[in-house]
């Protein structure tokens, strides 16, 4: 994988050396450090943005290539607008500097601009941006046959007002963004890698970080009645995991908040088998574990005040001869049975027996699944937000404000027992699919039925975990979508 770059704070001066980025706002005018720098160059900046039409505007670029009067390779003016930033616009101004400064050697950015105060937390989030923009998925690349030269991390050097508050906010927020980069890794990994028991050592290496992590293996999930998840396992050579990771940084005793992920490391569709156009992406129908698992790196590497429990079921749903078939009649750890209509309907196999295991073992103050369960999300939102189900208003009213504040945004979507009657079944208390129409309302009626009386909220990240538009801080084809989602809503509500 690419170095991520190497961030350190300074406190503003002028740089010396590398590629500079400055900030500059709809008035254009520049600051301390960038009018010195335009002294220094007889004028270049203020030439630049005069040839370049450049307003100011937030995300506009204008570049200087080796300005006379300097020893700098280039400086890059950034705008930011006018209007108050906002932490999404922290973290994309980081992002946008990191596009100008990947591959150079040394790069610094001048955190000063004219009426705009730039302090310890979004000096952070800058810092924050930068990394997750750097980030690239390049493991198997390699240069004609022989793997690719590592070259050294790009040094970026933040100069900012107040650097030791910075280095204190850089400290939780470096923890977050390692979380979000794990869970892209996790995602971008093939699945001839990364199977159900790899995927189990990745979470339990958070071990390190001060979690408990407990691996069940498919005796003890035998054991537990798990026979919904079994189901879906059982068409594969490759033995299912259910991975529990525990932070405990709350008040000893405090119920813990439950996020339970499903970690379909493949999905064929099983005997329901789906087309072979873009199969190969379902490598990432585990993006709900990979979310769950970067939340608990996160959680446990800033040292979150608060009790949380991630679980995530791990298989692959493959079509060979013992597979599950439709018509099926499967009885779940909650004594449910459940009629297999589609075998490709799996993940919520998977889910029911996690959140009746999750409520019956922890009894939590809220849990919260994540998981990428129906194309039927895609086409009611998009790549632009993911769908949020529940009867806890309360619950999503937080995360809907989570979600504005990160960017990771989410849209609500109703729940009602007229949707509940579509997945009745004759046969069993219930079909696993409701047919052609609300295909993610009638998933999320699914799952409410193992979720009992816990509050608890269904996301489903089918449109976002993958696959979703690039951003100025994301170029992955895994987003890492749900790791500062769900973070944000731990920091501003839940923790002591």
């Amino acid at each position: 994988m690419t170095k991520l770059p190497d961030l350190k704070f300074h406190p503003v001066t002028a740089p010396k050396s590398g590629v500079t980025i400055l900030l500059v706002g709809k008035s254009l005018a520049l600051g301390p450090v960038a009018k010195q720098l335009d002294e220094a160059s007889a004028g270049a900046i203020s030439r630049a943005m005069k040839v370049a039409e450049f307003k100011g505007e937030l995300g506009s670029k204008a570049s200087i290539l080796a300005p006379s009067g300097v020893e700098l390779d280039g400086i890059t003016l950034v705008g930011i607008g006018e209007e108050a930033l906002s932490e999404k616009d922290f973290l994309r101004l980081g992002g946008i500097a990191m596009a100008e400064l990947k591959g150079k050697a040394k790069g610094s950015v001048v955190l000063e601009a004219e009426g705009v105060e730039f302090d310890a937390a979004s000096a952070s989030l800058i810092a924050m941006g930068l990394k997750l923009r750097a980030y690239e998925f390049d493991t198997y690349k390699t240069e004609k046959g022989k793997p690719k030269e590592e070259k050294d991390a790009v040094k970026v050097s933040i100069l900012c007002a107040d650097v030791e508050g910075a280095i204190a906010a850089w400290e939780k927020d470096d923890a977050v963004s390692d979380g979000a980069i794990l869970a892209r890794d996790l995602v971008n990994e093939p699945a001839n890698v990364l199977g159900p028991k790899e995927f189990a050592a990745r979470a339990k290496a958070l071990e390190s970080l001060g979690a408990e992590v407990e691996i069940l293996k498919q005796p003890d999930l035998e054991k537990l009645g798990m026979r919904a998840l079994l189901g879906v396992a059982q068409g594969s050579e490759r033995k299912p995991r259910v991975a529990i990771m525990k932070w405990n940084g709350g008040a000893e005793g405090e119920a813990p908040v439950v996020f339970v992920g499903k970690g379909v490391v493949f999905d064929t569709g099983g005997i329901s088998i789906k087309p072979a156009g873009g199969m190969e992406d379902m490598k990432g129908d585990m993006g709900g574990a990979a979310a769950v698992t970067g939340l608990m790196c996160a959680l446990a590497g800033r040292k979150a005040k608060v009790n949380a429990i991630g679980i995530i079921g791990l298989v692959e749903n493959m079509p060979d001869g013992k597979a599950q078939r439709p018509g099926d009649i499967v009885t779940s750890m909650s004594g449910q049975t459940i009629e297999v209509i589609n075998t490709d309907a799996e993940g919520r196999l998977v889910l029911a027996d996690l959140l009746h295991y999750s409520k019956e073992e922890f009894k939590p103050r809220f849990m919260i699944d994540l998981a990428t369960l129906t194309g039927a999300v895609l086409v009611a939102l998009g790549t632009q937000n993911a769908g949020i189900f529940s009867d806890s208003d309360a619950l999503c009213a937080q995360l809907s404000q989570a979600g504005e504040v990160t960017g990771e945004t989410v849209w609500r979507l109703p729940l009602a027992k007229e949707y509940d009657k579509m997945i009745d079944s004759k046969f069993a208390d219930m079909k696993n699919t409701g047919g052609r129409w609300a295909g993610s309302i009638t998933a999320a009626q699914f799952l409410k039925r193992f979720a009992g009386d816990t509050d608890w909220v269904h996301i489903d990240v089918a449109g976002t975990a993958m696959d979703s538009p690039k951003t100025d801080i994301s170029q992955s084809w895994a987003s890492g979508f749900g790791v500062r989602l769900l973070d944000r809503l731990v920091k501003d509500n839940y923790e002591g």
